[in-house]
């Protein structure tokens, strides 16, 4: 199943129901999505437009707005999004999401290894995903 950003996802990985992954049958284990949550993701979406060439296309989250960041051929290959309502305890840093089989599943195994779950987990429309940490401190995201 490859990834489409359902329609009310919390983030600028809406994008429009662009593809987060450029391979449409991805397995498990595979990084799908990047995103970037922070306070101020207007002034941030602004730096990576200008460091990397993306371009910004803004996803209404009905006050405000998120922001998918387009190639310059018009893939959307990371979301820049506001640290509020459902990305609220988001960390803020650049967050990866790999593909897992089973949530649960991988939420017992963190957990029993040491890490920890930090967000979630919770729905994004017909996914679930939460956000880990490692025993070293490194966050992931994971997507089922």
């Amino acid at each position: 199943m490859g990834y489409s950003a359902p329609e009310g996802r919390q983030g600028a990985e809406a994008g429009r129901g662009r593809s987060v992954s450029n391979e449409e049958n991805v397995g498990a284990g595979t990084v799908v999505w990047r995103d970037l949550t922070v306070k101020n993701a207007a002034e941030v979406k602004e730096f990576y437009t200008r460091v990397t060439g993306w371009k910004a296309d803004p996803v209404s989250m009905g006050d405000y707005d998120d922001y998918s960041m387009l190639t310059e051929g018009g893939d959307c290959v990371a979301g820049v999004c506001h640290a509020q309502g459902g990305n609220a305890g988001m960390p803020a840093q650049w967050l990866i999401y790999i593909k897992v089989a089973d949530l649960d599943r991988s939420i017992t195994e963190c957990t029993a290894l040491g890490g920890k779950v930090i967000h979630g987990p919770r729905s994004m429309g017909d996914s679930r995903f939460c956000v880990i940490e490692d025993p070293a401190g490194a966050v992931a995201g994971l997507i089922e």
